[in-house]
């Protein structure tokens, strides 16, 4: 039987600045490659954190503005904590939220308004 291994999702970008700004200093994500194919044409890029990684790309036809991305986390208070500390534009996560699903979650929109939901399993009986 076939085995799949790790997805890594490839979001659509618009401005290099913003979002390199966006992963790097308020997600705290490292860069890991940038690559065009000659100066001035589209950028597309590797970030990381953790066992997260995702390419971030200006090309045409790769990704759609305003997709969405759930991306597990080991401690979502805390992260949540360190993003409204950092701050970035409008991006202010709230208090995570738990779900029905039994996650705690939070959500913020790139630059490119797409979605990256970061959530923490918790335990059904209410302790996390």
């Amino acid at each position: 039987m076939t085995t799949l291994g790790t997805v890594t999702p490839v979001l659509r970008s618009f401005d290099a600045a913003r979002t390199r700004a966006f992963y790097l200093d308020f997600l705290g994500f490292d860069l890991v490659f940038e690559h065009r194919f000659e100066s001035g044409m589209p950028l597309y890029m590797g970030v990381r954190s953790g066992d997260c990684t995702l390419h971030l790309s200006e090309h045409y036809g790769d990704g759609a503005p305003g997709s969405s991305v759930r991306i597990a986390c080991d401690d979502v208070v805390a992260y949540a904590a360190t993003l409204r500390a950092r701050g970035f534009e409008n991006a202010r996560p709230g208090e995570p939220q738990r779900t029905p699903w039994g996650t705690l979650e939070i959500g913020v929109h790139d630059p490119s308004y797409n979605r990256l939901t970061f959530f923490t399993p918790v335990n059904g009986d209410g302790n996390e």
